[in-house]
């Protein structure tokens, strides 16, 4: 079971995602101002790495983190909770409860069922979990 990021986590790991491998200071420079310090960035990687998100390939004392989970792994587990929690592992609930908020139209949301049953069609055995 993947186990959830807090938001200072989760903001790192975006930008590990989108960079494959990183030192510290590349995190750093892709975060928004104010940046935070560079030993905050440092720990919120070790901790990454302890809850094993994160590994890393040593360079005498300085070290390139990359992802050991991925973004559409963390995404799955996170919509799974959040699915659970708050829609009572409803995905028609969900849908449905964002149709009414965003006023969607019949179109959108024929346009959506159509985009996932394309989706349902194309993925493998394996994907599911």
């Amino acid at each position: 079971m993947i186990k959830e990021l807090t938001k200072a986590e989760e903001q790192v790991m975006q930008i590990l995602w989108k960079l494959e491998k990183a030192f510290v200071n590349d995190i750093l420079e892709k975060m928004s101002d104010p940046k935070p310090a560079y030993n905050t960035v440092s720990t919120i990687i070790r901790i990454l790495e302890k809850k094993g998100f994160v590994d890393h390939d040593a360079f005498g004392k300085t070290h390139r983190y990359f992802p050991l989970v991925s973004k559409r792994d963390y995404t799955k587990a996170y919509l799974k909770t959040f699915l659970s929690n708050y829609f009572g592992n409803s995905f028609q609930e969900m849908v449905s409860f964002f149709a009414k908020e965003d006023k969607m139209s019949l179109a959108d949301l024929e346009e959506l069922m159509n985009e996932v049953g394309k989706d349902l069609e194309t993925e493998k055995p394996d994907d599911h979990v």
